[in-house]
This record gives structure tokens, sequence and C-alpha cells, in this order.
């Protein structure tokens, strides 16, 4: 093998159980594993990418990668973690976002190449063929309600009283996430399956019917559920998840998530989400700690994982914005922006709206920080602003003679004004 895939994602913090023999099974030849992905959305988001990457480093160290898209588990809903029966989807609309999700896996993920070439499945695909009466004939006499009772994920719907029970279809869902395991072992010899650490109740489900139906010995690990240090959720922000998509998440904004994560768990995410190695993480980790104010490991967390997920011009428009509300820029940084970036980029800062036919008669500068907008608190501050020449539009310094004009408009309909370097305000023309 290239490398011991198990100290590999050990040293990273990405195992949370393992099966005992693990690593030894993996050291003695090519194996197959595979992650299932919940395939209720037409993206990934950052929560996935940690089982994402344990499929990267799988590959990496020589082994073969299976993708598994829940299409028929998608229909039914797993009760891992939820206090509620989720929504169920259509044949189409899975169809659609398996192909989404397969094109942002062949960005980690080698599917084209080598006897190790990653493989991508949808489990809607073999449960299909099946009737219910030769489901509960053929798989379901081999696991006893006993056993299924007793997983952690259904003994915790049941006693938790803000729980309105669980429906017969959420029951079987392990049976159905276990009957994965037998078939990709049949097809394609798989003997591991990764996943979350709440999963560790469906995956155990498999190994236990690969032991009963074919008496082989399957693999389990699992990783950690990634959490905050400050007990808010990974992956989150006000406006929900952090795609993968850059239809639904800037790469601005995927970017300065992981910019402004906090010390301690950039030291954690480095190890999960880069592909760098043990010695240059502790490398940057010590560099870090002798300077925490340069905040040298948010930014190359921030550089890596957008690269990874993006691409190098997504990473450099994205640093680009980032430059022109914090760093030193010019209106030709500013006019680079789209439209969308640029609001991303302001969201948050003080705007003021300004009529077409107010803005076509002049505003002179007084106006363009008091009078029209209440930016500043008077005229007689922002006379003092601009006589102190600490007053620019759109990133120019203007002094109290300058008037706003059309050639100031920035994607036809705004005016970046700046007094000194923390106060930003912003004027839309409509």
């Amino acid at each position: 093998m290239e490398k011991d895939f198990f100290e590999e994602v050990n040293w990273r913090g990405m195992v949370h159980d393992a099966m005992p023999g693990l690593q030894d099974h993996l050291n003695e030849k090519m194996r197959t594993a595979y992650v299932g992905i919940d395939p209720t959305a037409d993206s990934l988001h950052i929560g996935h990418l940690v089982g994402v990457m344990l499929l990267k480093h799988f590959q990496l160290a020589g082994h073969r990668p299976v993708a598994l898209i829940g299409g028929a588990t998608g229909m039914i809903g797993d009760p891992s973690g939820k206090s509620k029966e989720r929504n169920l989807l259509n044949e189409e609309t899975l169809l659609h976002n398996q192909n989404k999700i397969k094109e942002q896996l062949q960005k980690f993920l080698n599917f084209s190449q080598g006897e190790n070439a990653a493989i991508l499945v949808n489990n809607y695909d073999w449960m299909k063929e099946f009737s219910f009466l030769n489901f509960i004939r053929d798989v379901g006499k081999h696991i006893t309600v006993n056993y299924m009772m007793a997983k952690d994920s259904v003994k915790k719907r049941l006693s938790s009283e803000s729980s309105e029970g669980m429906s017969f279809t959420e029951f079987t869902y392990q049976l159905v996430q276990g009957y994965d395991f037998v078939h990709l072992y049949n097809a394609e010899k798989c003997t591991l399956q990764m996943g979350g650490s709440d999963q560790w109740g469906n995956i155990t489900t498999g190994t236990e019917m690969l032991r009963k139906m074919h008496n082989q010995k399957a693999f389990a690990l699992t990783c950690p559920l990634i959490t905050k240090a400050d007990g808010t959720k990974f992956g989150k922000t006000e406006g929900g998840n952090i795609w993968l998509d850059p239809n639904r998440t800037s790469p601005y904004k995927f970017y300065q998530y992981w910019l402004n994560v906090s010390d301690e768990d950039a030291a954690k995410f480095i190890k999960i989400f880069t592909l760098l190695n043990q010695k240059e993480i502790e490398s940057l980790i010590e560099e870090h700690q002798a300077s925490p104010h340069l905040r040298k490991l948010q930014n190359v967390l921030a550089d890596k994982v957008t690269q990874l997920v993006h691409d190098e011009d997504a990473l450099q428009n994205a640093k680009d914005a980032s430059k022109v509300l914090f760093g030193k820029s010019t209106i030709k940084d500013i006019e680079a922006l789209n439209e969308v970036t640029f609001l991303e980029i302001f969201e948050g800062i003080p705007q003021a709206k300004v009529s077409k036919a107010d803005f076509e008669e002049g505003i002179d500068m007084i106006g363009a920080l008091a009078a029209k907008t209440s930016f500043l608190s008077s005229n007689s501050e922002a006379i003092r602003a601009l006589k102190a020449n600490s007053v620019s539009v759109n990133k120019a310094k203007v002094d109290q003679s300058y008037a706003l004009s059309a050639k100031d408009l920035l994607n036809d309909k705004y005016i970046l004004i700046n007094k000194g370097k923390k106060n930003t305000y912003l004027i839309v023309v409509e």
C-alpha cells in the first residue's frame, strides 16, 4: 500500500470508532470501501466533506472508494439524529441531485484511471427490483426486531417526549442501508463502510447482515461529528448551509467562512479538510502560536479548502473581493466584482437609498455624508471629515468641492464611501 490509511486519518482526528482488525485488513491488499451520501439537495455542503475526505484519503492510500448516492434511502429518511420524519423525494429530483453531486465529487476523487478508480452507485438501482414480500423474506428475516430496537437512533426517537413516534418506513431504514453493504460486497467485494458517528448503528447492521447472509467479516469506521469550539453548528451560518455549489454559496462567502473560524477550530479543521501532511500542519500550528494575530492557520485553511472545492481562479477572486473590504484596494478591484459578490461584500454596512431624480440634480459631498444619507450626524461633522482628507469615493480621496455623478456609479447603481479606514457606507441609487 502507498501509505497506511488508518494511521493517516487517525492522526487527523477523523476516527471516532473502528472495528477491531480493520487496520490489518486494509494493509493486506487493495480494499474497497463506501460512504453513503444523502441526495436531498443538488449540492453537497461542507458537512459532507468529512466523508468525502475519508474517501479521498482511502484512494490516496491505494484503495478503491465507492460513493453511494442514497436514491432509495433518500425516499425513506434516516431517523439518526432527527426528531421528525423528512419529506420524501421523487425519482426525477433524485436523479438530478445525483448527477450534480457526481460533478462535485469528481473534484476530489479519480473516477477514470487505475485499478482503484472511484465508482459512483445509486442504491435505488438495486432496491427498485425488490418487491416488499421478497425483501422481508430474503433480507428482513436475518435481522431480529430486538437487534433493531437496541440501536441508539431508534431508542432515542422512541423515548423522546417531543417525538411523534417512528413510522414503520423509518424503522426499516437500517435494513435498507444494511442491504446496501451486502449488495456492494457481492458486486464490488466491498468490505468497509465509513460514515459519521451517528451512522454506527446503521453501518453495523450491514456488517451483521453480511455475517448472517454470507458468513463474511466486514468492517465499520466512523468519524466524529464535527463541532465548533463555541458550540454553534459546523457548516451553518445565519443564511443556512455552506454549500459546495458556487451558485448556492459564492466562493467569496465560502472563503470567508473558513477565514473567520476560531484558532482552536482552525487547528482542527486544517487536519480534516486539507491534504497538507503532518509535518506541514505541525509547523503551521507552531508558526500560528508564535504570532496568532497574523491568523496564519485561518489563511492557509481558507486558501486550501477554497482551492480544493472550487479552483485557483475562484480562490483569487475571493481574495480580491476580501481585499476590497478589509485591505488596500483600488477602484479597479471594485469594478472587477460582479453585482452578487459586490452586495455580499458590503452586506450589513450602513446603506442609504437616493432617488435617481435627486442624484441627477446633483449631490455634493456634504449631502452624500450627512444631509441626504445621515451617514454622519451633521453637516459640520461631514465638513470636518472632508477637511481632514479622510473621505474617499470608490477608494479615491475627495474634498468638499467634489460632487457625485454618473461616472461614480458601480454596477450602474452603487457608490462606495469611506470615512477613514473603519467606516464604510453604500449609497444605492434607484
